[in-house]
């Protein structure tokens, strides 16, 4: 099983440093077959290439059976024509990650704000308001004078149909509950086709009930009572955003996981960013990381019909949940004192220590 290493930028190699230390000792306890190989993207791939990705990355990306990628600060990069790719975004359309599915949840001993919170984002991840992901060539945003900017945004019936069935198959398996975010009073013909189309694939799956929530409503009734969330199906900005507020409202950004998928591939990328006003220092939280990578491990146990690594995922997920519950063990985000090393050391000790 071929895992391809993306450190990124900030804190990334801090991260997923941990992650691979703690990867290291579900190898020694389930003898999975991972097989790492590292390489390089963000300001070292810059400084060295001359560009923050090159293809050979994105070509090994293509050959892995996962990949694990740190965040990436796009916000430094140089314009395009200089080379700054955003190593996000083109994984992301050169595998066909069209799903990017991000759970929050309370744990025990994390602080919380919304204790009832169990849901699932599920985001389109192809399109929408991203405007680097709207057109075959060039970018859709763009300034006819100094004057006036604008941007294009693109949703269509097919990626509306499948980021739907993502999120129907995976309420089928849950609590049964699908909740569509939309915005169609003011973007009456682009959300109105998302809408519609989740409502026809809603239709295959009787059992499953659906919810229309407008984006302003909802991210007021997160807020109000996020036990009342199941699986919630969204637009890729609309998403991204309300992943965010759940995230926060579970405990933390430090702890949000985020996996994106495809038929083919799946990538573990954190859903917060690179943090560079904290990189090196030894206190970033690396759960995040840790809890993505047990998605990925997840997702290859289903594809591959492998106990193991649905197994490995599982002991994966509560070491870091025991860890981040601990005040003695846990970082400072959630209220503890440890660093990134320490954090990542502990649950190395309780992937060892588990079941024993």
């Amino acid at each position: 099983m071929d895992i391809l290493v993306l450190p990124g930028d900030g804190i990334g190699p801090e991260i997923v440093g941990a992650t691979v230390t703690a990867l290291d000792a579900l190898e020694h306890r389930y003898a999975l077959g991972l097989e790492l190989h590292h390489d390089e993207i963000g300001l070292v791939c810059l400084e060295k290439n001359g560009a923050t990705m090159t293809d050979d990355v994105l070509a090994r990306a293509r050959e892995s059976d996962g990949t694990i990628l740190g965040p990436v600060d796009t916000l430094v990069y140089p314009p395009p024509e200089a080379g700054g790719r955003n190593p996000s975004t083109e994984i992301r359309i050169g595998l066909d990650l069209f799903a990017n599915i991000r759970p929050s949840y309370a744990r025990p001993g994390v602080p919380c704000m919304a204790p009832g919170i169990d849901l699932v984002m599920v985001r389109e991840n192809t399109e929408g308001f991203y405007v680097d992901r709207s057109m075959v060539k060039g970018i859709g945003e763009f300034q006819p004078d100094e004057g006036m900017a604008l941007s294009l945004r693109k949703i269509t019936a097919r990626a509306s149909a499948r980021i739907a069935k993502v999120a129907f198959e995976l309420a089928a398996t849950r609590r049964q509950k699908v909740t569509a975010i939309h915005k169609v009073n003011a973007l009456k013909i682009t959300d109105g086709l998302f809408l519609r189309t989740v409502r026809k694939v809603g239709e295959d799956y009787p059992g499953v009930e659906l919810e229309e929530v407008l984006v302003d409503a909802m991210a007021a009734l997160l807020i109000r009572d996020a036990s009342r969330f199941d699986v919630v199906v969204a637009t890729n900005m609309f998403g991204d955003i309300l992943s965010d507020e759940a995230a926060e409202l579970a405990g933390t950004l430090g702890l949000a996981a985020s996996l994106n998928a495809g038929d083919e591939r799946a990538v573990a990328q954190c859903a917060h960013g690179s943090a560079p006003d904290i990189a090196g220092q030894d206190i970033a939280n690396p759960g995040a990381m840790m809890q993505s990578t047990a998605m990925l491990l997840d997702w290859l146990g289903s594809r591959h019909q492998r106990d193991d690594l649905k197994q490995a995922a599982a002991a994966f997920r509560a070491a870091v949940n025991a860890v981040a519950g601990d005040p003695a063990r846990t970082t400072r985000d959630i209220g503890g004192k440890a660093g990134t090393k320490a954090f990542g050391g502990a649950v190395v000790d309780e992937i060892a220590s588990a079941g024993s």
